[in-house]
């Protein structure tokens, strides 16, 4: 076990999902410690290449019980990062609270906006604290174009075009993504993060007419307080732009703001350990942070389509 000055011991609970590899990458990096792991799945060797002396469960009583017996041999878990399931999200993140261990949870933090109420209180029961991984944040182009809008005319309405395309195979569906249950479908599962950097700069929102709701697209325009937003977002190949097909990509994202491209395609991989950097200094993003887009994503999954009326994004297909 890491008893170094200074050094944070860090579990992990979904270690084997997509996402899980830049969070062990954003511990090593940030020079702490993995005690443990959980996963129902075992397909995680790629730990051998960051913590090999990390103890793994596929049980979770048993990763409980092991994390007990670490306490009561004064070895603290100092934080514990969520990279399951989104809709075990809010369990996960009051295990760790109760294990005496701040919570560093994927998005979305929660697939409801009370259980963010419900976090709060949970946090001051605890003393221990929710931290969010909001990357887009951190990302330098994102930065930039926040401080362009604040320094801008306080009144002047900007237009936006949000396109996310990331096409999936046949086995998102019938994985739990692909369950509106349980990941809160598309615009929560791959959009909560541009829909909280958009909240993050342009202000709230002030109407969300959603025109498009289906299981593997969404799309809509939004009102927010400095913007008026255009968005579409899709799992569906068939929807990439004929150029970004040629090259052989599979994903697309660009963000127009006032009919100019912002460039943020790249320094992606890098966020999750600036997140922790963050985080570990004390200036992470918490719950209150999370609300705004938590509750935008939640009125998109539960609305009625109004159908392609009025404007709409260019890239909806007729």
């Amino acid at each position: 076990m890491n008893e170094k000055k200074g050094v944070k011991n860090f579990a992990i609970i979904g270690v084997a999902g997509y996402i899980a590899i830049r969070h062990v990458q954003a511990i090593k990096e940030t020079g702490h410690n993995l005690i443990a792991a959980l996963d129902k799945f075992d397909s995680v060797g790629f730990i051998d290449n960051y913590f090999p002396d990390s103890d793994f469960f596929v049980e979770y009583e048993r990763f409980d019980r092991h994390l007990d017996k670490l306490r009561r041999k004064n070895v603290n878990v100092d934080y514990i990062s969520i990279c399951s399931p989104n809709y075990l999200h809010d369990s996960h993140i009051r295990f760790a609270l109760k294990s005496g261990a701040d919570a560093i949870c994927e998005k979305p933090v929660v697939l409801n906006p009370w259980n963010i109420d419900g976090l709060i209180d949970f946090e001051k029961q605890t003393g221990k604290k929710v931290h969010n991984i909001l990357q887009l944040r951190y990302h330098p182009s994102i930065i930039a174009l926040k401080e362009k809008i604040e320094k801008g005319p306080a009144d002047q309405m900007h237009d936006i075009d949000l396109s996310y395309i990331t096409s999936r195979g046949h086995w998102y569906h019938y994985s739990w993504k692909g369950d509106v249950e349980k990941s809160g479908g598309v615009a929560t599962n791959i959009g909560v993060h541009f829909f909280d950097m958009l909240t993050w700069i342009f202000g709230d929102v002030m109407e969300n007419k959603v025109q498009l709701l289906e299981k593997d697209k969404a799309a809509g325009v939004l009102q927010l307080e400095k913007a008026r937003v255009r968005w579409f977002m899709s799992l569906d190949y068939n929807d990439l732009p004929k150029n970004v097909k040629e090259k052989g990509q599979r994903t697309y994202r660009s963000i127009t703001i006032d009919k100019e491209e912002i460039e943020f395609s790249g320094g992606f991989t890098d966020l999750h350990t600036t997140t922790y950097q963050n985080i570990l200094a004390g200036n992470g993003f918490g719950l209150q942070d999370s609300r705004p887009s938590i509750e935008l994503v939640y009125n998109i999954r539960n609305s009625e389509p109004i159908g392609l009326k009025g404007d709409y994004h260019p890239l909806i297909k007729k």
